[in-house]
C-alpha cells in the first residue's frame, strides 16, 4: 500500500486543524508528566492557542497530510537566543499518525524550506523523558548538543529538557 503525504503551509484558518493534532499529540505522550487537573487545562490551551498563533504569521507552521488528513505540524522560525539559528518550537505528530511516516515526510519538507530561507543551523529543544521523539530527532539527523535545561508549563514544576542541533549542508 503506498502512502500519499502532502506538506504544506498551515493557513490562518488552519487552527482547529493545528490544534487537534497538538492537543492528540500531547494527551497521548505528556500526561504521565503533569498533574491531572493542570494536563486538562495545558492540553485546552494547545486546542485553542493556534488561531492567534497562524494569524500573527511571525513564524513558520507546516502541516503534513497522510492521505488528506493533516496528522503532523511543525512550527520554527528565527531563534530568539541564536540570529544566525533556526528554532523548531514544536514538532508534533497526532498519535493516529504515528509510525506512518507522515513526521518524516514533515521534517524533510520543514528542513527543506528552512534550507530555502537560508538557514543551516537548526535547533530545538525536546523533554528529556521522552525517548519516541529523541529517536526521531536522531533518525532526522539531529545530535544532541550537551545542552539540558529546565522547562516550566505553567505548574511550578520545571520539567528537563535536551537540546538537539542540526548543520544543513
Amino acid at each position: 500500500m503506498t502512502r500519499d503525504f502532502t506538506v504544506f503551509p498551515a493557513s490562518p484558518g488552519d487552527g482547529d486543524i493545528v490544534g487537534e493534532i497538538h492537543a492528540g499529540a500531547w494527551s497521548a505522550a505528556y500526561a504521565d508528566l503533569f498533574p491531572p487537573e493542570f494536563f486538562a487545562e495545558a492540553v485546552r490551551h494547545r486546542r485553542n492557542k493556534w488561531h492567534d498563533v497562524l494569524v500573527e504569521g511571525k513564524d513558520t507552521v507546516m502541516l503534513a497530510a497522510l492521505d488528506g488528513r493533516p496528522l503532523a505540524f511543525s512550527y520554527f522560525g528565527s531563534s530568539p537566543t541564536r540570529p544566525e539559528s533556526t528554532e523548531i518550537f514544536g514538532f508534533y505528530g497526532h498519535p493516529d499518525g504515528w509510525g506512518s511516516g507522515v513526521a518524516s515526510a514533515l521534517m524533510t519538507a520543514s528542513l527543506d524550506r528552512m534550507r530555502e530561507n537560508g538557514f543551516r543551523r537548526i535547533h530545538l529543544w525536546t523533554l528529556r523523558d521522552t525517548p519516541q521523539s529523541r529517536r526521531f530527532y536522531a533518525k532526522s539527523g539531529f545530535a544532541e548538543s550537551g545542552a539540558v535545561r529546565g522547562h516550566d508549563f505553567g505548574d511550578g514544576n520545571p520539567i528537563e529538557q535536551v537540546e538537539y542541533e542540526l548543520i544543513l549542508h
